[in-house]
This record gives C-alpha cells, sequence and structure tokens, in this order.
C-alpha cells in the first residue's frame, strides 16, 4: 500500500514492460474474434513527467525520456504508443496503452488497492463502458474474473514487489491460471536485483508443472546488487508466435538508448517448454 509508481513512471523497467506489452496485444489482434485484458497492478494510468515526484527521482529522465525523437526501428511502435497519450509531458500507465488499442469488442478489467491511485483511475476511465475499475486485491481479482468469457485475452501482473514473498505469491497465481486459463496470455513483470531470486522464481513455475514459458529480461548493470534495481524482466506463459524473436530485437534496441554501465545486457529465454 505505500508504493507509488508516480515515482518510477517512465523508468526502464517501465520500457521493458510496456514495449513488450504493445507486442502482445498486436499478437491478440491478429484475430477478429474479441478479448479481455485484465491489468492486476494498474496504478493511476497516467503520470506526470513534471511533477515533484518524477523530478524527485530522475528515473523517466535516464529511462523513457531517451527515446523522444524516434522514427524508425523497433522501438517506433512503442514510442508512437507514448506519444498518442500525451508523451513526453505525461507517461501513460499500462491501463491508458492497453485501452489506446482495443477495439470495439475488446474489454480491460483494471485492479488497484492503493485508494488514491483508484480514485484516479476511476476518474480518467469515468464512462468508459469498455473498462471496469475495480477497488481489490490483485490475486483475489484473478481467482475471481479468470478465465474470461471470450476465452482468450491477456492477463498482466505487475506487483511492487514490497512484499518478502511476492516470487512465491506470483509463481501460484501463475500456476493457478495455467490449470484454470490454458488458453490466456499471462505476462508477469519481475525485478531483477540479483540472480537468485529470479533463478527460485523460474525453478517454482517448472516445478509446478507451468508450460510454454519465455522470460525476456533487460539488465542495466550486472546483477550482482541486491540493493539496486539492476534490471527487470518480464514473464510471459503462452507467449504469442514470433514473440521470442521479437521481443529480442525490441530490447537490444532498448539497451542501445537507456543509460547503461558495464555488464547491461539482455536475454529472452525459454524457461519452460510447450
Amino acid at each position: 500500500m505505500n508504493y507509488r509508481h508516480a515515482f518510477h513512471a517512465g523508468n526502464h523497467a517501465d520500457c521493458l514492460k510496456h514495449a513488450l506489452l504493445l507486442l502482445l496485444l498486436d499478437a491478440l489482434k491478429r484475430k477478429d474474434a474479441p478479448f479481455a485484458v485484465l491489468d492486476t497492478h494498474a496504478g493511476r494510468g497516467m503520470y506526470d513527467l513534471a511533477a515533484d515526484e518524477a523530478a524527485r527521482t530522475g528515473e523517466a529522465a535516464r529511462g523513457a525520456l531517451r527515446l523522444r525523437g524516434i522514427t524508425e526501428g523497433p522501438l517506433t511502435p512503442f514510442v508512437a504508443a507514448l506519444v498518442g497519450q500525451g508523451f513526453p509531458a505525461r507517461y501513460p500507465g499500462s491501463p491508458a496503452l492497453i485501452r489506446a488499442v482495443l477495439r470495439p469488442q475488446d474489454r480491460l478489467a483494471c485492479c488497484e488497492l492503493h485508494p488514491e491511485d483508484h480514485a484516479a483511475l476511476r476518474a480518467h476511465f469515468a464512462r468508459d463502458r469498455q473498462v471496469a475499475v475495480h477497488h481489490r486485491d490483485a490475486y483475489e481479482a484473478i481467482r475471481a474474473l479468470a478465465p474470461f468469457p471470450e476465452r482468450r485475452g491477456l492477463i498482466l501482473m505487475d506487483p511492487p514487489f514490497e512484499q518478502g514473498d511476492e516470487f512465491d505469491r506470483l509463481a501460484a497465481a501463475i500456476a493457478q491460471l495455467h490449470r484454470r486459463f490454458r488458453a490466456g496470455i499471462v505476462a508477469a513483470w519481475y525485478p531483477v536485483k540479483h540472480r537468485s531470486p529470479v533463478r527460485d522464481f523460474h525453478d517454482a513455475l517448472r516445478a509446478a508443472g507451468v508450460r510454454d514459458v519465455v522470460a525476456a529480461e533487460l539488465w542495466l548493470r550486472e546483477p550482482t546488487d541486491p540493493r539496486r534495481l539492476n534490471g527487470s524482466g518480464l514473464l510471459v506463459m503462452n507467449p504469442p508466435f514470433g514473440f521470442e524473436e521479437a521481443a529480442g530485437t525490441i530490447l537490444a534496441a532498448l539497451l542501445g538508448v537507456l543509460e547503461h554501465e558495464a555488464g547491461a545486457g539482455v536475454s529472452v529465454t525459454r524457461v519452460a517448454a510447450e
């Protein structure tokens, strides 16, 4: 409840997460059939990059703001989506980016537990019949709202990792979705501070029998200091055709733009076979 994404909007983790999110949404739109999206940790929906919170950390200046002016290459769709939502003055959260690409037959459900951020998100989507905003716990919402009546779609999980057992809770939720909603795409963001917790997370998924899992990671420095957010990853269950190759291209281009140090890198690896 203490985490406020306004301090981190537009950082390198957002760039990874949102660029790959758009790739997943584009794949869902290849078919005319309707789909639904559940954003379990939705935040406010929109962030002012001139506000005190963003200025205090400077994370956007080292992250998304370095993408200004890109008009060609693999990052072009991502940058165009940001600009379409008011970037660089504002940075759109995942709900705004998702809503912008929905067709009339698609829908979005958002969950946000922080009362102020929930109120801001509800106001952002006021009178939008394609978006439902819930004030509820993310993991409870997964049990209640999935699988979707549409039988296809995406569940995006982006927990703040304030609790020590967040990796365990995330692995349990993904395993549950693997059993209950096998046709759905599940995308889960996670921090890369050092390697041990990430290895344990991937091992837990394999031990639970979860299949068809890919992890796309970007790190700005060698991930050896557990006190720093050295990078992050997006774990995708049931990735669409072509995701691995496209994700690798996007992340390589992203690393080339972001401020980084020695030991930086990207990877797209198969965690569990189909």
